[in-house]
């Protein structure tokens, strides 16, 4: 399946394409989501290509910033 969404290497994503992407990923993948955008950036950065690399890695953090407040607001409310 192709998305549409291709990351440049020579343009740095957006926040909005960054958080779509977290979006999908935590869509498809649930709970793995943060791990599966951080294979994704290892897998880049092995292959020497930093740019896309360091966009996965933050698709990862975003999916962990995520978690973080669905878990606070969780807390908060029991």
């Amino acid at each position: 399946m192709n998305s549409g969404w291709h990351f440049n290497g020579q343009v740095s994503p957006s926040q909005g394409e960054v958080e779509a992407m977290a979006a999908v990923l935590e869509g498809r993948h649930g709970v793995w989501a943060a791990e599966v955008a951080e294979f994704f950036a290892t897998a880049h950065s092995m292959r020497g290509d930093k740019n896309r690399s360091w966009a996965w890695s933050g698709v990862a953090e975003s999916v962990r910033r995520k978690e973080e407040e669905r878990f606070a607001s969780a807390v908060e409310h029991s």
